[in-house]
């Protein structure tokens, strides 16, 4: 092990601290990278995957996004970044009922917006109104559905919002009622979805469920969290910057984050081994050899909640036939997919829940039987694919997709004889097609997001805003209704395994994958502790300005 000597280029700009070290230095670097001035600025420097389809925590759906909004919000309750238990907040505590269905939250005196102006528990009922209204058309309303009368709202059931289970008793003081015990609510609380939104800002530029509203610009952001945003070059880089009116900003060490919409994880990978990032998204698969061989102490491959499938829209013939879905689900062999193309020590997956969640494991499996695949395609009326029209997948610009796409292509045509043309876009133009049913199949990744199998199963009832296969079934809603109300955890087990029975059954979605998170990380970056839901609270991150 050994440390590094950071020497500088003078500049006009640099610090005195940084003049300083120059001097002790006695010498310059023409190559002053990202990572080396960072340490010093405390400028932390993230590859970032894609350009994000917004910063407005009540329309986005993704990971890219979710890594800047967390910097730039934050909920009642927050995540331990070691244990991922739920901790204070903007809420200092919280009591809840001896029958678990009231909440009362204590919010700080002293958390305020970036503008100056006090975080009120006023601000959570407007911002949950907000999300819950039908006209802003949220994907994630429904995370929202165990507080009491949320669903009748969200769906114009209801048309008064004073009868939703959120009440603001005073500035500092709110309490929320549930419909059913929800052992995940406080987790819950900890999505961006649930995150406050400041009302003043929100309005100056449009109505409360305006989509597209101008408020996420740089010079228009007000938010709560410990950074705010500065800069928004599209396609180049987002600086957010440490916001002094943070309550906890006396213990945010970072004064800055950049991140980079790197598409292509070899371009990102190179930038990480330049020096131009700290930490980045991913690696490529043919990388990981090489890390594991020269630079071990760099490479993390760890636990992920998430599972990588594809999407059957059912809207559109032939996908609308069970047995086609069911044909083409079985067609795909996922043991060579992880051993020959990921790489990263992903998991085949049968089931969409990752297994051993607190416990539970599907109870069935998808399996690779090309045999069983032939005979339904052969029941469905395309015996050796006869007849059988040429589908598109598309997928979101990675070679990683391509390479998956290509792989599951050739087993299409080798095992059912079908022609399938792939079409790569990048992440704005396929999370439009996917959400207005554009597409025949369509690539998929979906990240838990807190620790039950409710966090992947309830995406596929009928009013999800994130369940885009076009299929829904009574039954299946109803099992997971049950599951809500089921009156201990043993129960409420059973009924998420007769869910997903159905769903794969079904097969509106080919599991692929469990995930694995691979990155590469550098040892200047300390408080980033690895977790399986991949979520590194900011205001616990810094760095070194050394490698061991």
């Amino acid at each position: 092990m050994h440390q590094r000597v950071y020497h500088l280029k003078p500049c006009k700009t640099l610090t005195l601290l940084l003049s300083l070290l120059m001097a002790l230095s006695g010498c310059t670097n023409d190559h002053n990278t990202n990572v080396i001035t960072g340490a010093l600025t405390q400028t932390l420097h993230i590859g970032n995957g894609a350009e994000p389809q917004d910063l407005d925590p009540h329309i986005v759906t993704g990971v890219t996004e979710h890594r800047i909004i967390s910097a730039l919000l934050e909920g009642l309750v927050g995540k331990d970044p070691k244990t991922l238990k739920p901790i204070p907040a903007v809420a200092e505590s919280w009591h809840i009922s001896d029958d678990r269905t009231h909440y009362r939250f204590r919010l700080r005196k002293n958390a305020r917006w970036s503008n100056g102006d006090p975080v009120t528990a006023q601000d959570f009922v407007y911002s949950w109104k907000r999300i819950l209204s039908p006209g802003l058309g949220a994907e994630y309303a429904y995370q929202l559905y165990s507080v009491l009368n949320a669903e009748a709202y969200h769906k114009g059931r209801l048309q008064d919002f004073t009868q939703v289970g959120v009440t603001a008793v005073d500035d500092h003081t709110l309490d929320v009622t549930l419909t059913n015990p929800t052992p995940y609510f406080l987790a819950i609380l900890d999505h961006y979805s649930t995150y406050p939104v400041h009302r003043k800002t929100i309005e100056k530029f449009g109505s409360m469920d305006k989509r597209g509203n101008r408020w996420t610009k740089p010079e228009n952001y007000t938010g709560n969290g410990p950074f705010t945003l500065k800069s928004w070059a599209l396609n180049r880089i987002i600086k957010v910057e440490k916001n002094p009116t943070y309550w906890d900003a006396g213990n945010v060490k970072l004064n800055a984050i950049h991140f980079y919409p790197v598409e292509n994880a070899s371009t990102e990978e190179r930038m990480f081994r330049t020096g131009q990032l700290h930490i980045t998204s991913t690696l490529p698969a043919e990388k990981i050899a090489v890390y594991r061989q020269k630079n071990p102490d760099q490479l993390y491959i760890n636990p992920y909640f998430g599972t990588y499938y594809y999407l059957f829209n059912t809207r559109r013939p032939p996908l609308d036939d069970k047995r086609v879905r069911q044909a083409l689900a079985m067609s795909i062999d996922r043991n060579s997919i992880v051993t020959n193309i990921t790489k990263g020590g992903q998991r085949p997956a049968g089931a969409f829940t990752p297994p051993n969640t607190l416990g539970y494991t599907a109870p069935t499996q998808i399996p690779f039987d090309p045999v069983r695949a032939k005979a339904l395609f052969e029941e469905a009326g395309f015996p050796a694919g006869k007849n059988f029209p040429t589908l598109e997948l598309v997928y979101n610009t990675s070679e990683s997709h391509r390479k998956i796409a290509v792989a599951i292509q050739q087993m299409w045509k080798k095992h059912l004889n079908i022609n399938i043309n792939l079409t790569n876009q990048d992440w704005k133009v396929y999370l439009a097609r996917r959400k207005s049913g554009d597409y025949d199949i369509a690539r998929a990744g979906w990240i838990g997001d807190y620790l039950s199998p409710n966090a992947f199963l309830e995406i596929f009832t009928r009013d999800s805003g994130n369940n885009h296969t076009g299929w829904s079934d009574p039954e299946y809603d109803a099992r997971m209704q049950k599951s809500q109300r089921a009156s201990n955890t043993n129960k409420r087990m059973e009924w998420f395994g007769q869910a997903e029975q159905l769903l794969l059954e079904a097969a509106p979605i080919a599991p692929i994958y469990t995930y694995t998170n691979v990155y590469l990380r550098s040892a200047d970056v300390q408080g980033w502790h690895p977790n399986i839901l991949d979520h590194h609270p900011y205001k616990y991150v810094y760095l070194s300005g050394s490698h061991d």
